[in-house]
């Protein structure tokens, strides 16, 4: 008779995983290892255990499949404190098995009441202690992180995973209990406000979020802003998804292009689609003169403390874009143009050839400006390869990167830290299983290089290729830039500029020093052409303050 520990890992592959990120630990060391034996499965065990999540958010965002991470209990749980608030906000399925200190014994040195502490990020806690409802809590941490776009935490005391499993039916999958259901449709007559005032717009712009991918729906709001004559942009976790658009912006909010500001600046109506408004995508200060309507399944008329928007139509992406679409032929005719007169051909040439930042700044000999060199790394490294980004000042760079898809993108700043992008690198190199002909890209600083380093040793190990851009400003550029602005000491904020490339190769790994751009052709070429990932220390200036820097401090950072 199998064990329990030997059913639940059963219960997970039937629902689907085929992936685990995991540290193991007394809590789940039988559960890992029995799952890590199942045909198909790709286990990737880290160094800390934030690691787990971390990796488990990227994977999640490669695949759209629900991610998988597992730990131990007590303090293998407290280590995620970080890690799962930023997969809640970004919206991101997933389930962690957790261990739970033994039910049964008298005294467990690692006990901690793990609950409270995982509902305090905004994930789900399941206490599964009985026996006979384990194959149920199974069931429910994946219908919750399937349909309600969850983390869940499975937390179940060790002890129990290792008595016999007596039930002779066979596991019931959470997609067995999933009522059928179609697409949410909008009330007409908020479609026919939306109509309106799309009808009558002069300078409209459609922005499209996470949700116009998860809705498959980029096709149809891309008909309509066509039909609209909409300019389109939009967020930042669904950066790239008009990439391939003559009349797209790129990214709104605090990631804005100069281009992109000063066309949000005049715009008369922003139809934002899949996406809910936060503070840093509209803010109540990006769109001052525009009528704000938001087209998404779960709107919020009041979001970080302010208005979202003045009309919401709430819909699936999908649903909503098609109910304008015939809304606005039906009122104007098919083919028939509305009022607008914003795409030119002039703006047209302007969004293919202006630099997303044009300020100049006096660079020091030996470093480079950053904007620089990730330009030319983006002339060389493919446009099917990923792209990652960690945290930190250096990430409004990289973000620029021209004719890059969204599903080739790979960034998660809902909650603001920094050391995730070895992380995250991890798991969309486990999602592609390339090995050693990996095509992973990571941007991350020294800064956030160094919160999870010890993850070169787990790239190493599973046979990964990565090439590791670090972007070297010798301190921590959000911080020191905040700093100087206030006219403080800034010395508590730098470090110095660490040799990555001899700490790659302490693990075994390739590394190189950058401080001329026109090296980079020819290490591109000898990375791509072995199977090894490398780091190339980029000593960019500290110098550079990027846009989003420079609006924060002359708003007030912490100002909202």
């Amino acid at each position: 008779m199998p064990k329990l520990y030997e059913a639940l890992a059963e219960a997970f592959l039937a629902e689907g995983v085929d992936t685990q990120f995991v540290l193991m630990g007394d809590g789940n060391m039988h559960w890992s290892t029995a799952f890590s034996k199942l045909p198909g499965v790709h286990s990737v065990h880290v160094r800390h255990e934030h690691a787990t999540v971390a990796a488990a958010t990227a994977y999640n965002i490669a695949t759209n499949k629900v991610a998988v991470a597992s730990v131990t209990c007590g303090p293998g749980v407290t280590q995620l404190m970080t890690a799962l608030p930023a997969a809640v906000r970004a919206r991101l399925p997933m389930v962690v098995f957790a261990g739970e200190s033994p039910i049964n014994a008298k005294y467990y040195n690692q006990v901690i009441d793990q609950a409270p502490l995982v509902t305090a990020t905004g994930a789900r806690y399941i206490a599964a202690h009985s026996v006979p409802r384990m194959m149920d809590y199974v069931r429910e941490a994946f219908h919750i992180a399937k349909y309600e776009r969850q983390p869940v935490v499975l937390g179940i005391p060790y002890d129990l995973q290792k008595v016999e499993h007596t039930a002779n039916h066979p596991y019931e999958t959470s997609a067995m209990y999933q009522p059928k259901v179609g697409r949410m449709h909008a009330d007409p007559a908020i479609v026919a406000e939306a109509v309106e005032r799309l009808a009558a717009a002069k300078r409209p712009i459609v922005l499209g979020g996470r949700g116009v991918l998860w809705s498959g729906a980029r096709d149809a709001v891309i008909k309509l802003a066509d039909r609209c004559g909409a300019l389109l942009s939009n967020t930042l976790p669904a950066r790239g998804l008009f990439h391939d658009h003559p009349y797209g912006l790129g990214i709104t909010g605090s990631y804005f292009t100069t281009l992109g500001r000063e066309m949000y600046e005049s715009a008369d109506v922003v139809l934002a689609v899949g996406t809910s408004l936060s503070y840093y995508v509209g803010g109540g200060h990006f769109w001052p003169k525009a009528y704000k309507i938001q087209l998404d399944d779960a709107p919020r008329g009041l979001r970080d403390g302010l208005k979202a928007a003045d009309l919401y139509v709430k819909a699936d992406a999908l649903a909503g874009c098609e109910a304008i679409l015939a809304g606005l032929d039906k009122k104007l005719g098919a083919g028939k143009p509305t009022a607008a007169s914003i795409r030119t051909k002039e703006l047209a040439h302007r969004i293919a050839t202006e630099p997303a930042d044009a300020m100049e700044f006096e660079v020091a000999p030996g470093v480079l400006d950053p904007r620089k060199a990730v330009e030319a790394i983006d002339a060389v490294v493919p446009k099917d390869w990923d792209i990652v980004v960690g945290g930190g000042h250096q990430a409004y760079f990289n973000a620029q990167m021209r004719g890059r898809p969204a599903d080739r993108y790979t960034t998660v700043r809902e909650f603001g830290a920094v050391g995730n992008g070895l992380s995250y690198a991890l798991g969309v190199a486990a999602a592609r299983r390339q090995g050693r002909n990996g095509k992973v890209v990571l941007f991350e600083g020294d800064g956030g290089l160094f919160f999870n380093i010890q993850e070169l040793e787990t790239i190493k190990r599973q046979g990964y290729r990565i090439l590791i851009c670090a972007m070297n400003d010798g301190g921590y550029g959000s911080e020191f830039h905040k700093l100087r602005a206030d006219g403080l000491d800034d010395s508590l904020a730098i470090f110095g500029r660490p040799a990555f490339e001899n700490i790659a190769r302490g693990f075994g790994l390739r590394g190189n020093e950058v401080r001329d751009v026109s090296v980079i052709p020819k290490l591109f070429a000898d990375f791509a052409g072995q199977g090894e990932t490398e780091i190339w220390n980029i000593q960019i200036s500290d110098k550079i303050v990027a846009p989003v820097m420079r609006q924060t401090v002359k708003r007030g950072h912490g100002v909202m």
